[in-house]
């Protein structure tokens, strides 16, 4: 990996100084970077950025609950390989047929670095990360059928993302280096906007960015609306060419926003805001 490369952000993802320091710290120090952050902060979408910014190819595992640790390292086929056997296919007399790449076996053999993202990493059994940890650590992995040791030509910038679902393992913490994406200020949220939507109207944006803020801030909601929730819900505003005033109602008393199915994910939250609107008004 060239000793030069940095991250400086891009023009289509909002970067915080503190985020670029973390990118450039994994990448100094090689090793890992551990993005946690609430769900919709673009912890996903860094990695497709750093990608694109250091123009470097991007290999994607997205971990889900079944997934094993030895899936991300290679699996081999044996069904296949005894079907074969059984239709005399000549495929059989060599076992190299029936071995599939993961992912890091990908990333390790590429002939130039690459951004390897393992995507939730704590949606998987809680030995998953624990079971990356000589792999990672060493950049190499032995493959017992074919009795081979595969080596990393390039040591990839490994970036893992967490929502925070399982507690991970301490040793596997000890081998990342930790940023955690805190939820973007509103000013910081007005510029993420700016970079999606740059012709919003000023108004527009101030009243939702004050309605969103306020939905986030009632006390006892299940599920906070997200960054990416909150730019799905501006698309719809413009879409159906809702005026800033729809946003608040004439006396400052909170309302339930126009389309609100977009910030609201359940009924529980939806029953919610409309009660503390109906005695926001019966308080008058």
């Amino acid at each position: 990996m060239q000793a030069q490369a940095r991250f400086e952000g891009t023009d289509s993802y909002v970067a915080t100084d503190d985020l670029k320091l973390a990118v450039n710290a994994a990448l100094t120090l090689a090793r890992p970077l551990l993005i946690k952050g609430e769900p919709g902060t673009g912890k996903t979408m860094l990695a497709e950025e750093v990608a694109a910014a250091l123009n470097m190819p991007l290999l994607q595992w997205h971990v889900k609950s079944t997934t094993k640790a030895q899936q991300g390292l290679y699996e081999y086929d044996a069904v296949s390989r005894l079907r074969d056997s059984q239709l005399g296919d000549e495929r059989v007399r060599d076992i190299h047929n029936y071995i599939v790449k993961g992912v890091l076996w990908q990333a390790f053999t590429s002939p130039e670095p690459v951004v390897l993202l393992i995507d939730e990493i704590d949606k998987a059994d809680i030995e998953f990360p624990n079971d990356l940890l000589r792999e990672l650590d060493r950049m190499e992995f032995y493959v017992y059928e074919t009795r081979e040791m595969v080596v990393a030509k390039h040591r990839p910038l490994v970036i893992i993302t967490s929502n925070n679902e399982k507690e991970l393992p301490d040793a596997f913490l000890r081998r990342c280096f930790f940023h955690y994406i805190k939820f973007p200020d509103r000013e910081t949220m007005a510029d993420i906007v700016q970079v999606h939507f740059p012709r919003l109207k000023q108004d527009l944006l101030a009243a939702a960015l004050q309605s969103f803020y306020e939905v986030r801030e009632v006390p006892g909601i299940k599920k906070k609306p997200s960054t990416s929730e909150f730019l799905d819900w501006l698309k719809l505003l413009m879409a159906e060419d809702i005026p800033a005033e729809a946003l608040r109602s004439k006396d400052a008393k909170t309302v339930v926003p126009p389309l609100h199915g977009a910030l609201l994910k359940n009924e529980q939250d939806v029953h919610l805001f409309e009660r503390l609107v109906y005695m926001s008004r019966t308080n008058r």
